[in-house]
C-alpha cells in the first residue's frame, strides 16, 4: 500500500491516538486490558521490597528461588589491561566469535564474525552442540588468522545459562533457558564439553573464563564508564549482575580462602524471581504461557518481562477477544493460531506506526496473517501493546531498584543490553519512569535521576575479553579463581 503525504514523527500525546471512533465495547475491552496489565506504584514498591527479601535468600545457605550465583570475578578493571583475547558468546538465536585487542587506555580494537544458531541445535544433541561452536571457533580463526592457526588463545565465553561455578573457568548448568531442551547437559560442567569438541577439531583455544553476559556487561561498562555499579539484560531472556562482597553471601562459608571484604560478582538469574507466585501480578495469559512452556513453574518473572514471551502475550489476548467476538469477526485467524508466531519486534512495529489510522499494522496484519483489520481493531491492538511493553518496563525496573536498596546504592549508572533495551519502543523511558515512582524523583527532569540506566558496552564481546584478561592475572599472581581446590574436587567427584 502506497501512502501519501508526509509521516509525523509520533509524539507522547499522538502515541495512544483517538479513540473517539472506537465503538463502546472494544473501548470496554481497552479498559479492561489496562486494569489487566497496569503496574501500579503501589504494587510496584511491593514487587521490590519481595524482591529484596527473595536476592538475600539466594545468597543464603538455604538459598531460593533467584541462584544468586558466584561468578569468581572479584575485581573491576583498571582500564590497564592489554593483550588479545578471543570471545565466544552463546545467545538464544546467534553464536557470535570475538577476537578483543585490549589497549591499556580503558580502550580496544574489536573483530567479530556472528553465526545463526540452527533451531533444531536447540533440542538437538549434547555433541552436536558443541562440535557446531567448535566449527564456528574454527572458522573464525580460519577466516583472521589463516597463517597463525596453530597460536594457543584464551578464550572467554559467555554462557547465558544458569550455572553453579565452583571456580571461574567451570560452570554446571542448573537447567535451559530460551527454548533451549538439550539433554545430557543439565548437571554437567559445560567447559570440558566445550573443550572436548576443540580437542576433536584440532583447535587451538583454552577456555579460561565461563561468564555470564550480565557479568560481562557490567565489567565492560565499567571499563568505560567507572560509574557502571550494575550489569541488566532485557532481551530475549533477561538477567542481573552486580558486586557484593564475601562477608554477605552466607553459602560460600567455609567455601573460600578469601578476605569476607573482597569483592565478588553476582550473576542474579533473576528471571527466576516468584516461581512461587507470591507478588507478581500474573494474567491469564502469563498463566497459559507457562503452562504450556517446556519448563513450568520456572521462570515466572522473565515470563512477563523478556522478549521471547511478549510478542505470545500479544497474541494469545489477540485470540482470546477473537473467540469471544470482539475483534476480527468471521476471519481466518488460522495463522494467528501458531504459538510464538508473534515475536517482540511485531509488537515494536506496532508501537511506531505513526499514522492516526495505523496503516501500517494494517499492512502487517494483512501481509503476516491474512487478516484485514478494521481502525477501532489497530487501536485496540496498539493500546494492548504498549500495556504489554510498558508493563515489561515496569516490572524491569523493579530489579534494578532492589538491587540498589539492597546494597544502599543511590546514585549509579546501570549498563543495560538486550534488544528489548536496546530496540523497544519507549522501553528506556518508561523503565525510568517506574525507578521514579519507586524512589520519589518526580521533582526533577529525568535527566538528574541519580540511578541512570543506559545502554552497555559490549559484555559478551569486550566483557568476556576483560575477564579473561583478569583471570589470567589474578593467577599468576597466585590468587583464588574459584572455592578451596578441595572442595572443587569434592563436586567433581560428586557430579560425575
Amino acid at each position: 500500500m502506497v501512502h501519501l503525504g508526509p509521516k509525523k514523527p509520533p509524539s507522547r500525546k499522538a502515541a495512544k491516538g483517538s479513540m473517539a471512533d472506537v465503538p463502546r465495547d472494544l473501548l470496554e475491552q481497552i479498559s479492561q486490558l489496562e486494569t489487566l496489565f497496569t503496574v501500579d506504584t503501589q504494587k510496584l514498591c511491593a514487587i521490590v521490597d519481595h524482591f529484596m527479601k527473595e536476592l538475600e535468600k539466594g545468597l543464603s545457605k538455604e538459598g531460593g528461588s533467584i541462584p544468586m550465583i558466584p561468578t569468581w570475578v572479584m575485581t573491576m578493571p583498571d582500564g590497564k589491561e592489554r593483550g588479545t583475547y578471543l570471545a565466544l558468546d552463546m545467545g538464544g538465536t546467534n553464536l557470535r566469535v570475538c577476537e578483543v585487542e585490549l589497549l591499556g587506555n580503558r580502550d580496544f580494537d574489536i573483530t567479530q564474525s556472528k553465526y545463526h544458531m540452527p533451531p533444531e541445535m536447540k533440542t538437538g544433541s549434547s555433541e552436536q552442540l558443541w562440535d557446531y561452536i567448535a566449527d564456528c571457533l574454527q572458522a573464525f580463526l580460519q577466516s583472521h588468522h589463516p597463517s597463525d592457526a596453530q597460536k594457543e588463545l584464551s578464550l572467554g565465553f559467555t554462557f547465558s545459562y544458569p550455572c553453579t561455578q565452583t571456580a571461574i573457568h567451570n560452570g554446571v548448568l542448573q537447567r535451559w533457558t530460551k527454548g533451549f531442551d538439550i539433554d545430557n547437559v543439565e548437571g554437567h560442567d559445560v567447559q570440558p564439553m566445550l573443550e572436548a569438541a576443540l580437542k576433536r577439531k584440532n583447535v587451538p583455544i583454552t577456555v579460561t573464563a565461563l561468564i555470564n553476559d550480565t557479568t560481562g556487561t557490567m565489567v565492560a561498562s565499567n571499563y568505560t564508564d567507572p560509574e557502571t555499579q550494575m550489569g541488566v539484560i532485557f532481551g530475549t531472556g533477561c538477567n542481573a549482575a552486580y558486586f557484593d562482597v564475601v562477608k554477605n553471601i552466607p553459602k560460600l562459608e567455609g567455601l573460600v580462602d578469601l578476605d569476607p571484604e573482597t569483592p565478588m560478582a553476582i550473576n542474579c538469574e533473576w528471571g527466576a524471581f516468584d516461581n512461587e507466585h507470591v507478588v507478581l501480578p500474573r494474567t491469564k495469559y502469563d498463566v497459559q504461557i507457562d503452562e504450556d512452556s517446556p519448563r513450568p513453574n520456572q521462570q515466572a518473572f522473565e515470563k512477563m518481562i523478556a522478549g521471547l514471551y511478549l510478542g505470545e502475550i500479544h497474541r494469545l489476548v489477540m485470540l482470546d477477544l477473537h473467540e469471544q467476538g470482539f475483534i476480527f469477526e468471521r476471519k481466518d485467524v488460522e495463522k494467528l493460531k501458531k504459538p510464538y508466531s508473534i515475536d517482540a519486534s511485531l509488537l515494536s512495529q506496532i508501537e511506531e506506526d505513526p499514522f492516526e489510522n495505523l496503516t501500517e499494522v494494517e499492512d502487517l496484519f494483512l501481509s503476516r496473517f491474512g487478516i484485514q483489520t478494521t481502525e477501532p481493531e489497530r487501536k485496540l491492538l496498539r493500546r494492548l501493546a504498549e500495556l504489554i511493553g510498558t508493563r515489561s518496563a515496569r516490572l524491569s525496573a523493579a530489579g534494578v531498584a532492589a538491587i540498589c536498596k539492597k546494597m544502599g546504592i543511590e546514585k549509579c549508572h546501570v549498563g543495560a543490553d538486550g534488544s528489548v533495551f536496546n530496540k523497544y519502543p519507549h522501553f528506556q523511558e518508561r523503565g525510568a519512569e517506574a525507578l521514579a515512582d519507586i524512589f520519589g524523583w518526580h521533582h526533577m527532569p529525568p535527566t538528574h535521576y541519580p540511578i541512570k540506566v543506559q545502554p552497555a558496552e559490549d559484555g559478551s564481546g569486550v566483557g568476556a575479553a576483560l575477564i579473561a584478561a583478569l583471570t589470567l592475572k589474578r593467577m599468576k599472581e597466585g590468587l583464588p579463581v574459584g572455592m578451596k581446590p578441595e572442595f572443587i574436587e569434592k563436586l567433581a567427584q560428586e557430579h560425575k
